[in-house]
C-alpha cells in the first residue's frame, strides 16, 4: 500500500486511479494540469498516457476504450479551453451510458472568480455532463474524492469528473486524516452488483412472452456479452431479432434470426416485424425513433435494462426487469416454452432474403461515380474475424449499418445517442491500444474525418496501424438529404472544397490509397486492409447524390423531396437520375406527377 502522506494531492490522484485498475488515460498537458500531469510521468510504467491533438479527442477515446474493454475510460485535461473541449466527448459517453472519469485543471485555488487566465467555472460547466461532479479542494480529500467518482461512473454508468486547482496539486497532506478508503483499498472492488429481479417478476415477464404470437426481439449495447442467450430467447419463441446500431455486434449479421438493423439504417423486414409484433422484449436498448416501434397498445412490452429510468421509456411496457441482461435471459431462457408454430419468423426470413439480393445488386453496381454501398461491402469482405469496427455519425453511418457484416467475436460502435461526427478516428485509436493485436477500423465520412483529423498523427506517433475508410463526397451528405427530404428545402451549406486524403495520410507519416474506379476497388481495399504495419488511410471517391433512402419510402418523403426540387434544388438532374438508376420507381413517379422540372 502507497504511503499517502508524503505524497502530493495529484499522486494521490494518480495512485487512486491504478486502484480502480485504469491503466490508460487519454489527453493533453498545460499548466493548469501539469502537477497531476508528473505524477502520470512518475508512473508511466503503470499507467499509459497517450497524447491527442486535441481534448475533444481524448474524451471520445475515453469513452470508446470503455465501451470496447467495460474498464472506467479515462481522460485528463488541462483549466479553461481544455476543459472545455473534452465536453463533447463526454456527453458522448454519458448518451450512450459509458463510464468515464475526466480530470481537469482549475486555476489557484486564491484566484479564483476574480477573471484570471483560464478561469472557469468547471463544476457549473460539468454538472449536466456528470453523475459526480467535485473540486478536490485540500489533499486530504483527494483518496475519498477518486473513489467515490470510479465507483459512481461504474455503478451508474456515466461520467465522473474531478477538478483540482494548480496548487492544490503540489500540496502534501498536513498530518492525518480519516481514510475513506481501507487498507489494500478493497472498496475499489466494490462499486455495482451483478443485479436480478425477484424471480415471480420473470415468472409473469414469460408467461406474457408465452402468449405472444408475434414476438419481436429488440437488443441494444445492454445486450452486448448476452448474445447466447438472446439466440436463446429468440429460438424458443420463433422470434425475429431486430438491432439498434449500438446493438450491431450482439448476434451475428447472418443469424437466421437477425433481420438486422431498424431505423432510417435499417432493413424492410425488420419495420415489418415490428409493424406485425403483438408482443415486443427490448433487452438493454434505447432506441429513440419510437416511430418505428409497434404503437402503443399494439403489442405487449416488457423490457430488460439495468438502469430503471430507461424503462417504460420509448415503449409502453407491462414489465420492466431492472438488472444484467445476460442473468436475466439466463433466468428467463426455461421458463419459455418451445414454439412450434414458425409462421412469423419465416415470414421474416424470407423477407431478409428479399433484402439480402436487394443488398447484393447495391454492392455489385459498377456504376462511376462509385457507389458508398459497394466501398461498404469491400471494407465488410476484407475484416478479420475479430475485428473492431467504429462508424462516424452521416451517410456512411447508413452503409456500414447495411452493409457491413458482423460475425461472431467482432466489435462494433457509433457515436450512438449524441450522433455526434467525428468519433470514429477516435474510437479506432482508442480500440487499437486497447487490443494491440486486433485489427481497428473506421468507417468515416469526409466531412466528419475533418473535424478531428490531426488524431491519424496520433496514431501515427504511437504506431497504430488502424484503417481509416473515407467516403469521400465533399459533402454534408445526411444533412443535404434531411433538408431536401425532411423539410422539402434546397440544399444549403454542404458542400466542401476537396483534401486529398492520400497526400495528409503520407504528410502525417502513415500509408495513403486512393480508390476511383469500380474496378480497382476489391483490389486496393485487400491490399490496404492487409497492411499491418502501419496507419493508412484509402479513400474511396463516391457518388455524392446516392440518397440514404429509408427501408421504406413514405410518401411524405416524396412529397419533401418534390418541394425541394421545385424550390430549387440546385442538383435536382443529377438526384433525379441517381434516382431513376436507383430504380426507386415510387419515389420517381411521383416527382413526375408534380410537374417537376429537372
Amino acid at each position: 500500500m502507497s504511503d499517502y502522506e508524503n505524497m502530493r494531492t495529484a499522486d494521490i490522484v494518480a495512485e487512486e486511479l491504478l486502484d480502480w485498475k485504469i491503466d490508460t488515460i487519454f489527453g493533453l498537458p498545460g499548466d493548469g494540469i501539469n502537477g497531476f500531469i508528473e505524477a502520470l510521468r512518475r508512473r508511466q510504467d503503470k499507467i499509459k498516457f497517450i497524447l491527442v491533438r486535441h481534448e475533444e479527442s481524448a474524451a471520445f477515446m475515453a469513452c470508446a476504450y470503455a465501451k470496447y474493454t467495460g474498464k472506467l475510460g479515462a481522460c485528463v485535461a488541462t483549466s479553461g479551453p481544455g476543459a472545455i473541449h473534452l465536453l463533447n466527448g463526454l456527453y458522448d459517453a454519458k448518451s450512450d451510458s459509458t463510464p468515464v472519469v475526466a480530470i481537469t485543471g482549475t486555476t489557484y485555488s486564491d484566484l479564483m472568480n476574480s477573471s484570471y487566465q483560464q478561469d472557469v467555472n468547471l463544476i457549473q460547466l460539468y454538472s449536466d455532463v456528470t453523475v459526480y461532479n467535485s473540486m478536490i479542494e485540500v489533499p486530504e480529500q483527494a483518496e475519498m474524492a477518486v473513489d467515490i467518482a470510479c465507483r459512481t461512473a461504474l455503478a451508474q454508468r456515466g461520467v465522473s469528473h474531478l477538478t483540482i486547482p494548480i496548487d492544490v496539486q503540489e500540496k502534501k497532506l498536513s498530518g492525518k486524516y480519516s481514510r475513506h478508503n481501507v487498507p489494500y483499498h478493497h472498496t475499489s472492488h466494490a462499486y455495482v452488483a451483478e443485479t436480478i429481479p425477484r424471480r415471480s417478476l420473470i415468472e409473469d415477464a414469460a408467461k406474457i412472452l408465452n402468449a405472444g404470437n408475434r414476438v419481436v426481439i429488440l437488443v441494444g449495447q445492454g445486450a452486448l456479452g448476452a448474445g447466447e442467450e438472446v439466440l436463446a430467447v429468440a429460438e424458443k419463441l420463433g422470434a425475429p431479432v431486430v438491432k439498434a446500431l449500438l446493438g450491431k455486434a450482439v448476434i451475428p449479421d447472418d443469424s437466421p434470426y437477425t433481420t438486422g438493423c431498424i431505423g432510417l439504417l435499417g432493413t424492410t423486414p425488420s419495420s415489418d416485424a415490428m409493424g406485425e409484433a403483438d408482443t415486443l422484449l427490448m433487452v438493454g436498448t434505447s432506441f429513440p425513433y419510437i416511430d418505428y416501434l409497434p404503437k402503443p397498445g399494439q403489442a405487449r412490452g416488457i423490457q430488460i435494462d439495468v438502469k430503471p429510468e430507461k424503462i417504460g421509456l420509448r415503449y409502453p411496457v407491462e414489465i420492466g426487469l431492472v438488472g444484467d441482461s445476460k442473468l436475466i435471459l439466463t433466468e428467463l431462457v426455461p421458463l419459455l416454452h418451445q414454439k412450434h408454430d414458425l409462421g412469423f419468423l419465416k415470414s421474416e426470413q424470407d423477407g431478409m432474403k428479399k433484402w439480402n439480393k436487394l443488398m447484393i445488386e447495391q454492392t455489385t453496381r459498377t456504376d462511376k461515380p462509385i457507389k458508398p454501398q459497394v466501398i461498404a461491402k469491400a471494407v465488410s469482405d476484407e475484416l478479420d474475424e475479430n475485428a473492431i469496427i467504429s462508424v462516424d455519425c452521416g451517410t456512411n453511418t447508413s452503409w456500414a449499418a447495411r452493409h457491413i457484416n458482423m460475425r461472431k467475436g467482432m466489435k462494433f460502435s457509433v457515436s450512438g445517442t449524441l450522433s455526434s461526427m467525428a468519433n470514429a478516428l477516435p474510437y479506432a485509436i482508442a480500440a487499437q491500444i486497447a487490443f494491440p493485436e486486433r485489427q481497428s477500423v473506421a468507417f468515416v465520412g469526409d466531412a466528419g474525418l475533418t473535424m478531428l483529423m490531426g488524431e491519424f498523427a496520433t496514431a501515427v506517433q504511437y504506431n497504430l496501424p488502424i484503417k481509416v475508410i473515407v467516403i469521400k463526397n465533399n459533402t454534408l451528405g445526411m444533412i443535404r438529404w434531411e433538408q431536401m427530404a425532411f423539410l422539402g428545402n434546397p440544399e444549403f451549406g454542404v458542400e466542401f472544397s476537396p483534401i486529398d486524403w492520400v497526400k495528409f495520410a503520407e504528410a502525417c507519416g502513415g500509408k495513403g490509397y486512393a480508390i476511383k474506379e469500380p474496378s480497382e476497388v476489391k483490389s486496393i481495399m485487400r491490399q490496404a486492409m492487409k497492411d499491418r504495419k502501419q496507419p493508412t488511410i484509402i479513400e474511396a471517391y463516391v457518388d455524392p447524390f446516392e440518397p440514404p433512402i429509408p427501408p421504406k419510402v413514405e410518401m411524405e418523403f416524396v412529397k419533401e423531396l418534390a418541394k425541394s426540387f421545385a424550390k430549387g434544388q440546385p442538383y435536382a438532374k443529377r438526384i433525379g437520375l441517381t434516382l431513376y438508376r436507383d430504380q426507386v420507381h415510387n419515389v420517381l413517379k411521383n416527382i413526375h406527377t408534380h410537374h417537376i422540372d429537372n
